[in-house]
């Protein structure tokens, strides 16, 4: 304030002072007369503060003078702003809290300060360097010990310092030389009371620091009566109030007192010779109240000084009590000298000073609390209002807290609203009360203080600040936390600075708060943020059996220390590390890693932990095993937008908040709107008619491509690759482009590459100009690998067909996404304007007024659409004489709602009347406007517009400018509607590219006569004759064909014969004209208007159709199809037999087309091989319909009689897979699938039961029940020939009622676990031996019967017991009880099982134990519901896997760990059901996993029967079958030998793949790295050499990578001498830029600093025309961090490199500045450049970037606001303001947006005027 005054000295007389009589009195009135005043304006209405102060009779020592008053009283009084305090200021303050190295000081009005330890006083801060330098670390006095809460003192404003944040923050001083700095020591006068700081204790005293100079004033021991203040306790630095007793030798010494009750009535008297200039906080004054306003009281003390006490400071009870002339002792609580403002306080506890104020309130802290129903009690309009709470507590709102900090105030409608909700701020002792707020902003923050966060809490903050030790993230204003560096990511990072950059928005996870020394620690570790595990927050959350994500911390010999969340940490010891022996941790951890950890043991009292890494590993506990959220691909949702990134959406399923991605190239089938409706849409908007097309692990992927979404719906979909079959049609989109072809990507996640020639039927040189990323395409699957399931696919028009419709379809849905955004942003723009644009539509008339004409074309105003720029270009007005303020009329042709511009046309044939369209009509139209994907086009002279696709086929390529649609290209069109809904009432049109020049021949064969109408009779000769068709010469000399359905009467014709063979070749024919077909591929086309005309028809012999009386009408292929039904027989014609697919191709009429497949072809499974020769070409058959759609086209046919599968039945079927788990996976006829289970293979039961199947094998089944579309099958002959009765070994065993107690009965090892050994006794029924029936041996872990019983081996059982209820069915493998022998093999010399009274004596001891385990897992097993038994038995039908996961807990042995038996769910099973609990027969469990995967192995030791039959001699069958099995095997190992993704693990295996692939550098590579992890240096320096010499001397990348390889041996593990020989050998033999550059990196990363800045010194030199090494160097030297350097080697650069580069080098150096170095320098080269190249674009687009990375907002803004005002092109200014608009839409307010709306519109006006000008 001072300094505006002295800028504007107010006008007017100033009274002279009169003299006075006393000296003192005198000086002072020559020190205050300054110019005081400031000039009044109307402008600065409100600012009247301590502006005009009124002067005011000034009284003498009883005399009374000329009558002035020393200080002006503010007009208003209000409290003391943060915006007044100024550097030097006095102020009173009260200690809040202490530190070790700073003390915050509670100010008046709520302010906050904080006195640093180095602002105490001199000595004392002498005394700290002094400590600092000496070695003996003797005891310190530390600012705890000197100062404590609530003590008050004087302190000067040292100095304003701006914080990160923008924000001021006061530093104080208690320096007595800075408060005490306007005391002289002539000034001084017994009874002053003032402040100091102890200096020194000597013998008899102290000697206190008061900051006069030239005075000692000393403090005798004798006068320290205080109890509290002992000379002991007294310490150097310690800050005192004390009082002159007496001044002697003219001030030079002062004797001090420190009695409380002394100092207490000591008041600052005239006498003392007070004066503004040295006025003290704290001094307690007598003064008189001048006047009484609302918001506080004007003061007279010390007969002369005006004051103020604002109303925080008036004693609340005696509030009604002061009135005027009244008489009150208050206390100074500010003086600002330059302003001559002097506070007072009349608060009791500062009036009776020695009392400590209370930092806490009574009430018990409150601070952060969000307080409700609050009543605001009074307003004080420059200050702020009081606050009533409910409990009657009063609370202070700060002025700026009563709006939003960019709101504008509006006091009076804040006081008016009856009820607030406020958050409370702070307590401030100073005056005793609460601040709080009442901001939204701030009631809001989800944590305002450290108190409000937890451990284990997800949080959202900027990266403020790195640091070496972490980085500091700001959660809010002023919560920070810090990420330690190892808590920065999963692995530990080299260059954090890389990944992190300030500003940056980071999600955290809290790890633990320490709220009362305000610590919080976060991290960053993708896998704790991401982890679902329970968190331990405590000891307590840590129960034995859980598991937990944890860290690493420490690593010693003896385990691994893993801390959790806040100070829960635990100990793995060593053999708890790994299933693997560990001998030294460091080598297999590091610090900082997550790993899970399972708790073993836990004392929470003595905060003890012992965990586990092993037990996680060997089993999932039942928490991890909670699948993700059961979602199927193909379901339709709709979804809430959650969060917008650059290449995707966020989205949360509804109704369940599933999260998932929506890709941006997925929102649409046209990529141009697909940026358009990510723009339009907002956080919290719900996406409709979204459907999902991927789900993985980690997220389920959603599409809104209208074409791939119809694909799902149709299900035209291959939900595997094992679906994927050659020539089968997909729809996909363009997921990656590359040199040699494109990749497709296709729902569930499969991906086909489309190479170069099989893109387009157009020759391309580059891949990238065919196609644009995420572009819908129709993909023809072409080739299938089935050993690396790879498949290619063709994306070329003339080989894939589009659905009826695609195009227009597809328009439609274009054009509704349009309206859709231009509804959301008329929705979300409140103007009238664009809701006014969104309303218009194509072809619309609007009645304008001509504003300017130029060469480039008109502009228009209209009365309707205020502020929008209406256009039209040269084309549209030509022929069109127009003048400026002309009335027209104009038809639109696309109106833009985003950039608020209308395109018209006035040409008077699109503005004439509009003549009506008739469907099917033709007509040559002109292309009127193009707008990305879409082109508006008018019909010939009808003045009729119409909208159509610039891409007439979803994979159409334009490689040329000459192929693009242009305004003015003409078309030859089709009227498909003549007024279509959907568009609006337009016209919905086709044409095809290319159409009009063979159009054009067609109407020229008219005029020739030359074409033939629908329905004319001919007569021809019969040129040849093929099996399926006839070629018949006219007499007008073309062609024309007669299908083979066409020859005769389909009644008449025979099964089996031929029709076309009954006409003889040159004989004459009479036919009928019925269609036609295309020149090109000769498809059938479909009949048309009736007046066009086909250059080759389509003909017909049958007399029927001749007779030219009859009713002769078209019939299109829709409408035959519709005609057909399923399971009707119709006659049919042998067209093709495709062999790839191995179906048949039947047709039944020249337009229609069917399918027969493989299994719906045989009827015997001999024929499989060459089914061809079961049909010829031409031949008449009988075929069912099986499927006959039109939408979308299927046709098939079955020729074995059947069309559907029915239970009881048989049928042919193909193995497709052998799961041992589950059996034999079947394809069946009709698109059916199923399963035959181990048990239904055979009538009896065979040691290996799935050896004799193979995949691809054809075999006939018995159709035993479907459910949810499976099949389950059997192959016992007993089912498929009932009739031939031979006995069966094995019955099927179809429910518990066939079984008896006793029953000897074989069955297939299903799985072996801790509860027994479960053996698949039929489909649906398994049994189980427990552990002790299944050996007689005592086995102490269930493995070793797991190794011996491998899945499906065969065992002959005996039943115990059967429970039909729970339908449990208990089993013995004893050899008492089978009569065969043991299970296990007498060689493992396992000790026999206890019986008898041994086992009861054992017993005895173990019940004990065992009593408690059980009782918790009954109680456990209770809770399971029994489940019905029809669900039980569909569980058990179904397929592969019942979803079913079970935690057995085994109680015979307590020292083991749990094992869990896992099994995946199919892609889309049913959610997972979770049972911990004992053993429970659950039907569940038929669907289990053995532990060991051993699939296959003998099992004939189980089974005496095999036995036998080995001792007897083999037959030739069994020699035979032997044989066939070793060349099985070897097929088996060399397949295995072929498969790419085997890691190769020895050295043959390297050299067998070498052999196939030579030139292969990461083959060659990865064989070095295979020696280096065996530390065989020479022999990989050996294969480095042999490489060199065997890869092609043409592969020369291939040869770099091994010379870099070999270069990076020899730096790690060679010496100097070699690295050098090995580079000169690379220079000889390479391009040597890259050698030099690969090496210098290699030293680089190697930290051999001196090195690779002396090969870069080379490099510069030798390429020095060359700008890469220059950049390299720079980039080094930066990241070396030697700024300097960098700078000078740019100079030299500048001068090597020639002179046109300059610009770009210079623009290239400041980039690393920037990105390495220092922004400041960067910005400043930039600018250097910039100033001389004002017209580089590209320069200022990347400057804008780097700042909006690095610089502030205000400099970010300062430097849009200079580009906007370039000279530069329009188009580049438009590019400028697109991005600043985008800048401040991200990071501005609504004020800053608009600003720059503003300015776009001054600029677009400007341009305007210039032009008219």
């Amino acid at each position: 304030m001072a300094s505006v005054e002295e800028d504007f000295p107010r006008g007017g007389t100033t009274k002279k002072p009169t003299e006075s009589k006393i000296e003192v009195e005198r000086t002072q009135v020559d020190n205050l007369f300054q110019p005081n005043e400031q000039i009044e304006t109307k402008k600065r209405r409100g600012t009247t503060k301590d502006d005009g102060k009124k002067f005011k009779k000034q009284k003498t020592d009883g005399k009374t003078g000329g009558g002035l008053t020393l200080n002006a009283a503010a007009k208003c009084v209000e409290i003391l702003h943060i915006k007044n305090v100024k550097e030097g200021m006095l102020i009173l303050g009260c200690v809040k809290e202490v530190t070790d190295f700073e003390v915050t000081v509670s100010l008046p009005c709520g302010m906050q300060g904080y006195l640093s330890i180095g602002n105490i006083c001199d000595s004392y801060t002498k005394l700290l360097s002094e400590q600092l330098d000496s070695a003996d670390t003797e005891e310190i006095c530390s600012l705890p010990h000197l100062f404590s809460p609530g003590m008050v003192i004087r302190c000067v404003v040292a100095k304003l310092d701006i914080t990160k944040g923008g924000s001021l923050s006061i530093q104080l001083s208690v320096n007595p030389k800075l408060v005490n700095k306007n005391l002289t020591s002539s000034s001084l006068k017994a009874g002053m009371v003032l402040s100091g700081c102890v200096e020194s204790i000597e013998d008899h005293g102290c000697i206190i620091d008061v900051g006069v100079s030239g005075t000692k004033a000393f403090l005798p021991k004798a006068v320290i009566t205080a109890r509290q203040n002992k000379l002991e306790e007294l310490k150097v630095g310690q800050y005192v109030t004390s009082l002159i007793d007496e001044v002697k030798n003219g001030g030079r010494v002062v004797y001090l007192s420190m009695n409380p009750s002394t100092i207490a009535r000591a008041c600052a008297e005239t006498k003392h010779g007070w004066n503004l200039t040295n006025l003290l906080p704290g001094l307690l004054v007598k003064a008189t109240i001048k006047k009484v306003t609302k918001h506080g009281l004007l003061l007279d003390f010390l007969s002369s000084f005006g004051s103020q006490v604002d109303f925080l400071h008036m004693e609340p009870d005696q509030t009604s009590s002061y009135t005027e002339n009244l008489e009150v002792r208050a206390c100074v609580l500010y003086v600002e000298p330059s302003a001559r403002l002097v506070g007072l306080s009349l608060r009791s506890y500062l009036v009776q000073p020695g009392t400590v104020i209370d930092t806490i309130p009574a009430g018990g802290d409150r601070v952060g609390e969000v307080v409700q129903e609050c009543r605001m009690t009074a307003m004080h309009h420059m200050s702020g209002a009081m606050l009533e709470l409910p409990d009657k507590t009063l609370a202070f709102v700060h002025r700026n807290h009563l709006k939003e900090p960019n709101e504008p105030a509006n006091e009076n409608r804040v006081f008016a609203t009856p009820e607030h909700t406020c958050r409370i701020l702070d307590f401030s002792p100073m005056e005793q009360i609460y601040f709080a707020s009442v901001r939204k902003s701030m009631i809001e923050k989800p944590f305002y203080r450290y108190h409000d966060l937890q451990a284990g809490q997800f949080v959202e903050g900027t990266v403020s600040v790195l640091l070496s030790h972490g980085m500091v993230v700001h959660l809010s204003d002023h919560i920070k936390g810090l990420v330690p560096r190892t808590h920065l990511s999963d692995i530990v990072l080299k260059n954090p600075e890389k990944k992190y950059i300030e500003g940056m928005k980071v999600k955290c996870r809290v790890l633990s708060v320490d709220a009362e020394n305000k610590k919080l620690y976060l991290t960053r570790k993708k896998a704790l943020v991401d982890s679902s595990l329970p968190l331990f927050l405590s000891y307590t959350d840590a129960r034995p059996g859980r598991v937990s994500h944890g860290y690493i911390v420490c690593i010693k010999d003896f385990g691994c220390i893993v801390r959790f969340y806040n100070t829960v940490r635990g100990l793995v010891p060593l053999n708890e590390l790994s299933s693997e022996p560990i001998i030294s941790p460091e080598e297999v951890f590091y610090v900082g890693q997550v790993l899970k950890a399972k708790v073993l043991q836990c004392d929470p009292e003595k905060e003890k932990m012992v965990l586990s890494f092993k037990a996680v590993v060997e089993g999932e506990t039942e928490e991890s095993g909670k699948p993700q959220v059961d979602f199927e691909v193909g379901k339709k949702v709709e979804a809430k937008l959650v969060k917008k990134a650059v290449n995707g959406l966020e989205v949360a399923i509804l109704p369940d908040e599933i999260r998932a991605v929506l890709p941006t190239m997925h929102l649409s089938d046209h990529v141009s709107n697909c940026s358009l409706l990510w723009e339009s849409l907002q956080e919290g908007d719900v996406i409709s008619k979204l459907i999902c097309f991927n789900k993985s692990k980690q997220n389920i992927t959603l599409t809104k491509k209208p074409t791939v979404r119809w694909s799902l719906e149709e299900g035209l979909v291959a939900k595997d690759f094992s679906e994927v079959t050659v020539g089968m049609q997909l729809i996909g989109w363009i997921k990656n482009i590359m040199s040699y072809g494109v990749f497709v990507e296709f729902p569930y996640g499969l991906v086909g590459l489309a190479p170069k020639s099989a893109m387009t039927d157009k020759f391309i040189s580059d891949t990238t100009a065919a196609f644009q990323l995420g572009q819908t395409v129709f993909a023809k699957v072409t080739n299938l690998d089935e050993e690396k399931r790879r498949f290619l696919v063709n994306l070329k028009i003339s080989e894939v067909i589009s659905p009826e419709g695609d195009a227009q379809t597809r328009l439609i849905n274009g054009l509704q996404e349009r309206r859709a955004v231009n509804e959301m942003l008329a929705v979300r723009d409140s103007s009238e304007l664009r809701q006014q644009l969104a309303a218009l539509s194509v072809g619309q008339k609007l009645k304008l007024t001509v504003d300017s004409v130029k060469d480039s074309g008109a502009t228009f105003k209209s009365d309707d659409l205020v502020g929008a720029s209406v256009l039209a270009n040269k084309y549209h007005i030509m022929g069109v004489n127009l003048t400026a303020g002309q009335k027209v009329t104009a038809v639109i042709l696309h109106a833009d709602t985003l950039s608020t511009c209308v395109h018209v046309s006035i040409l008077p044939k699109l503005v004439g009347k509009k003549k009506s369209l008739t469907e099917g009509s033709k007509y040559t139209s002109m292309v009127q406007y193009i707008d990305k994907d879409f082109a508006i086009i008018s019909l010939d002279d009808t003045a009729q517009l119409a909208v159509i696709q610039t891409s007439s086929h979803l994979n159409e390529v334009i490689l040329s400018e000459s192929e693009k649609l242009k305004v003015g290209t003409t078309l030859e069109v089709e009227v498909v509607e003549p007024s279509c809904e959907e568009l609006q009432g337009l016209p919905l049109v086709s044409w095809e590219r290319g159409a009009p020049r063979r159009q054009c021949t067609t109407s020229e064969n008219l005029t020739n006569s030359r074409g033939h109408r629908f329905g004319e009779i001919l007569q021809g000769k019969v040129r040849t004759v093929k099996p399926t068709c006839i070629q018949v010469t006219l007499e007008d000399g073309s062609t024309g064909s007669v299908h083979v359905s066409e020859v005769a009467e389909a009644a008449g014709v025979q099964l089996g014969s031929f029709p076309t063979s009954s006409v003889k070749a040159g004989s004459t024919v009479t036919a009928r004209v019925i269609g036609g077909r295309e020149a090109s591929s000769h498809r059938f086309l479909p009949f048309s208007h009736p007046k066009f005309t086909y250059t080759i028809p389509e003909l017909t012999l049958i007399q029927s159709k001749l007779d030219k009386s009859g009713d002769f009408k078209q019939v299109t292929a829709k409408d035959k199809m519709k005609s057909y039904k399923v399971g009707e027989e119709v006659t049919c014609f042998v067209s093709k037999f495709n062999s790839d697919k191995k179906s048949l191709e039947i047709t039944t009429d020249p337009c229609v087309t069917g399918t027969v497949e493989l299994l719906a072809m045989i009827s015997d499974p001999k024929d499989a091989s060459h089914p061809e020769k079961l049909y010829k070409l031409g031949q008449a058959v009988r075929a069912t319909v099986v499927e006959a759609s039109i939408k979308p086209h299927r046709f098939v046919l079955s020729l074995t009689g059947f069309h559907k599968l029915e239970k009881g039945g048989t049928t042919l079927g193909i193995v497709t897979n052998i799961q041992p788990q589950v059996g034999l996976q079947v394809k069946l006829p009709f698109g059916g699938v199923g399963t035959v289970s181990v048990a239904d293979l055979s009538d009896a039961y065979r040691p290996n039961p799935f050896e004799m199947y193979n995949k691809d094998q054809l075999l006939r089944f018995y159709l035993l029940d479907s459910e949810k579309g499976k099949w389950q099958l059997s192959l016992r002959p007993s089912r498929l020939n009932p009739l031939q009765t031979k006995p069966v070994k094995d019955p099927e065993v179809l429910s518990l009622d066939k079984l008896e107690v006793g029953q000897i009965i074989r069955g297939y090892v299903k799985s072996v676990g801790e509860q027994g050994v479960f053996i698949r006794l039929s489909r649906t029924i398994t049994g189980r031996a427990q552990l002790q029936q299944s050996t007689k041996y005592f086995v102490s872990n269930h493995k070793v019967l797991s190794e011996h019983l491998p899945p499906n081996t065969l065992l002959t059982t005996k039943i115990l017991s059967i429970d039909k209820e729970e339908e449990f069915v208990d089993l013995s493998l004893l050899p008492v009880d089978t009569r065969k022998p043991d299970v296990l093999p007498e060689s493992l010399g396992l000790p026999l099982r206890l019986i008898g009274e041994e086992k009861m004596k054992h017993d005895m001891k173990k019940n004990r134990k065992r009593a408690l385990s059980e009782g918790d897992q009954k109680q456990a097993e209770s809770e399971i519901p029994k489940k019905k038994k029809k669900e039980r038995k569909r569980a058990k039908n179904d397929g592969n896997d019942s979803g079913v996961e079970v935690y057995f807990r085994e109680e015979e042995n307590e020292e083991e760990k749990p094992d869990v038996v896992k099994v995946t769910p199919s892609s889309a099973g049913p959610s997972r059901l979770q049972v911990s609990a004992g053993f429970s027969w659950d039907v569940g469990l038929s669907s289990l996993k053995p532990s060991s995967a051993a699939q296959e192995g003998d099992s004939s030791d189980g089974e005496d029967q095999d036995k036998g039959a080995k001792a007897q001699k083999k037959s030739r069958y069994e020699l035979d079958q032997e044989k066939k099995a070793a060349e099985k095997a070897l097929v088996q190992r060399e397949a295995e030998l072929m498969d790419p993704s085997l890691q190769p693990q020895d050295a043959a295996a390297f050299e067998r793949l070498l052999l196939a692939s030579p030139n292969s550098s990461l083959l060659w590579l990865q064989y070095m790295a295979h020696h280096l992890q065996a530390t065989q240096i020479e022999q990989a320096r050996a294969v480095a050499e042999r490489a060199l010499k065997t890869i092609s001397f043409r592969e020369e990348q291939e040869k770099l990578n091994v010379w870099v390889a070999l270069l990076n041996l020899e730096n790690m593990y060679g010496t100097e001498e070699s690295l050098k020989k090995v580079f000169e050998r690379a220079l000889q033999f390479c391009e040597p830029m890259p050698v030099y550059q690969q090496l210098a990196d290699i030293y680089a990363k190697s930290n051999k600093i001196k090195e690779a800045e002396g090969l870069y010194k080379t490099m510069v030199k030798r390429f020095r025309q060359n700008k890469a090494p220059w950049f390299s160097y720079g980039t080094f030297l930066l990241q070396q961090g030697q700024s300097d350097d960098a700078t000078a080697l740019l100079q030299r650069a500048l001068k090597s490199l020639p002179a046109k580069e300059s610009v770009d080098v210079i623009a290239k150096f400041a980039q690393l500045e920037f990105r390495y170095g220092d922004v400041e320098k960067g910005r400043n080269m930039f600018d250097k450049v910039l100033t001389s190249y004002p017209k580089r674009t590209d320069l200022w687009s990347v400057f804008i970037d780097l700042m909006v990375k690095h610089g502030s907002q205000k400099e970010v803004r300062a430097l849009f606001d200079r580009v906007i005002h370039l000279s530069v092109s329009v188009k580049k200014i438009k590019f400028f303001f697109k991005r600043y608009l985008e800048y401040e839409k991200k990071h501005g307010t609504p004020q800053s947006i608009q600003a720059v709306k503003e300015k776009a519109m001054e600029f677009v006006e400007a341009k305007g005027s210039e032009a008219a000008n």
